[in-house]
C-alpha cells in the first residue's frame, strides 16, 4: 500500500519455487522506508496462498508491512510498544495484510484455522499480522 505497486505472478510450480518470481516478491515486499530487500520465506507465500482459498477472496492482498530492516524495526519499536524487538518481519517471515472483500475478523479466523504460525489481530489499524514462527495469537 505504501508504494502503490502491485504484483500478480505464479511463484511455484508444484513444489518447485520459481527463482525469478521469488526475486520479484522480495522486491515488492522490501522495506519501503529504506529500500532494503530481503528474501521472503517461501512458507509465508504458501500461507498467503492458503488464506486465499480459506477466505474465498477474489481480491489481492493489501500489504501494510512485509520485510523490515533492523533499522526500521528499531525506529518503529521506539514509537510503539506493539513492535517486537526480534520481529519476524526482519527475517522475511511476517507480513501485515488485509483484503478488500473479506471482513477483518474472517481473515483473522482463517489465519488461525491454518495453524501455521503467529496471528496478530489489529482491528484499530485494520490489518492482520501472519508469520511463519511458532503457532501463537494475540
Amino acid at each position: 500500500l505504501h508504494t502503490g505497486e502491485t504484483l500478480t505472478l505464479e511463484y511455484a510450480v508444484g513444489e518447485t519455487y520459481l527463482p525469478e518470481a521469488l526475486a520479484a516478491v522480495n522486491r515488492l515486499l522490501r522495506d519501503f522506508r529504506t529500500g532494503d530487500v530481503h528474501p521472503i520465506d517461501e512458507g509465508l507465500l504458501d500461507l498467503l496462498h492458503g488464506l486465499t482459498g480459506l477466505t474465498e477472496t477474489s481480491r489481492p492482498f493489501q500489504v501494510i508491512s512485509g520485510y523490515r530492516s533492523p533499522k526500521t524495526n528499531a525506529v518503529l519499536r521506539s514509537r510503539s510498544e506493539g513492535v517486537a524487538g526480534r520481529s519476524l518481519h526482519m527475517q522475511g517471515q511476517a507480513i501485515d495484510i488485509r483484503l478488500a472483500d473479506v471482513p477483518l475478523p474472517k481473515l483473522r479466523q482463517a489465519a488461525l484455522s491454518a495453524g501455521r504460525g503467529g496471528v496478530g489481530y489489529y482491528p484499530a489499524s485494520n490489518f492482520v499480522h501472519v508469520d511463519t514462527g511458532r503457532v501463537r495469537r494475540w
